[in-house]
């Protein structure tokens, strides 16, 4: 059985490259895969401290950082201490810009706008919560 490093690094919470190692990492049998998980990347003094880190346990590292320095930064430092990282939303973010005419926002955690459907969802998970043992079945 082989052992990987996977480090993944975002610049939030990291919710999308779990997904995203997870479904590549289905498609490979006898790996013993030590994740090690970066969220909220967004100083280059922290990206120090995580490249510290992956330096002492090298591996593959996978990113989703949309701050132009920061991901330079990652790059150029992993080039040098010959360690691959791989951009995980590149290839579908550059296809969707050519696609609809437009550049990217490069700001992270859109995703999770806190809008008018995130403040319905929470009301309902509160409203489940009074409510599941049966009490206050007046207001429902």
């Amino acid at each position: 059985m082989s052992q990987l490093h996977l480090h993944l690094l975002s610049d939030s919470t990291g919710e999308t490259l779990e997904v995203i190692a997870k479904a590549c990492l289905a498609q490979f049998d006898n790996v013993e895969v030590l994740r090690h998980f970066w969220p909220m990347v967004r100083s280059e003094g922290h990206l120090d401290r995580v490249l510290d880190d992956i330096e002492r346990r090298p591996g593959l590292v996978l990113y989703t950082l949309v701050n132009s320095n920061i991901r330079r930064d990652l790059e150029q430092k992993c080039r040098r201490r010959g360690i691959h990282a791989v951009s995980a939303l590149d290839p579908v973010v550059d296809a969707l810009s050519v696609v609809l005419g437009q550049q990217a926002k490069a700001r992270p955690g859109r995703q999770h706008a806190l809008d008018a459907a995130y403040f319905a969802r929470v009301d309902a998970i509160q409203f489940t919560i009074a409510h599941d043992d049966g009490i206050g079945s007046d207001n429902w």
